[in-house]
């Protein structure tokens, strides 16, 4: 083995199926996989969508105060209308905190029934190393759930702050003005950071692996390693 990092699949399509995407804050949802979600949506796949954390970490300066968790909701609520997603689920935890081991154990006991409940053929949260802590709490407890729901169907893994090394590239090219629609819609954080450019960069190097005439993918990982993608 020489250590060489082998090509991603490429997906025009994702599989078909019943979705369910955990989201730590209500806007990485649309950045990871927005476009992935409309393809779902565009081929009748039905996809419900559980924001993790309130966000109200997410108003530095405090322009926001109190409203903020509100405001973060309707924002999800409207991104997700472009993207034809209208299933949201809230379950506002505190967000920026580091989860003790008993944390992961009730959030993750919380996500297992979701999962048993919803019965999805496809889960979506964010990839292992992110840095971001509440990514990667979100990965802790997304990995401890699935097991303990015993879920056998695809568990993938998506990036937000942190690049990985895809093994899957999901062709988005012909939802991206969708995606960056529903990106726009999120003003609140936009005030803060331009994810929008931040989004088309990823999206676009992801465009490697594609045929020439597309221009924007997006990368996905297997949730737990030792599981097929």
């Amino acid at each position: 083995m020489s250590g060489r990092t082998e090509l991603p699949a490429v997906w025009t399509a994702p599989p078909a199926g019943r979705v369910l995407v955990f989201a730590p804050h209500a806007d990485d949802d649309v950045i990871g996989v927005g476009g992935t979600l409309a393809l779902h949506r565009g081929q009748g796949d039905p996809v419900r969508v559980v924001v993790m954390t309130a966000g109200t970490g997410g108003d530095p300066d405090g322009v926001f105060g109190a409203d903020l968790a509100a405001i973060r909701r309707r924002e999800a609520l409207e991104g997700g209308a472009v993207l034809g997603v209208s299933d949201y689920a809230f379950w506002d935890y505190p967000d920026g905190f580091e989860l003790s081991e008993e944390d992961v154990r009730q959030v993750a006991s919380r996500t297992a029934e979701e999962i048993r409940a919803g019965g999805p053929d496809l889960v979506y949260a964010p990839w292992k190393r992110e840095f971001h802590l509440d990514h990667h709490n979100a990965w802790r407890v997304v990995a401890r759930a699935v097991r303990e729901a015993g879920f056998g169907g695809r568990c993938l893994g998506y990036e937000v702050w942190t690049p990985c090394i895809p093994e899957i590239v999901v062709d988005v090219t012909a939802v991206w003005p969708r995606k960056v629609e529903a990106l726009r819609k999120h003003a609140s954080q936009l005030r803060y950071t331009d994810h929008v450019t931040k989004t088309l960069g990823m999206n676009a190097h992801r465009s490697l692996y594609l045929p020439s005439s597309s221009r924007y993918g997006e990368a996905l990982v297997r949730l737990l390693p030792e599981r097929k993608a």
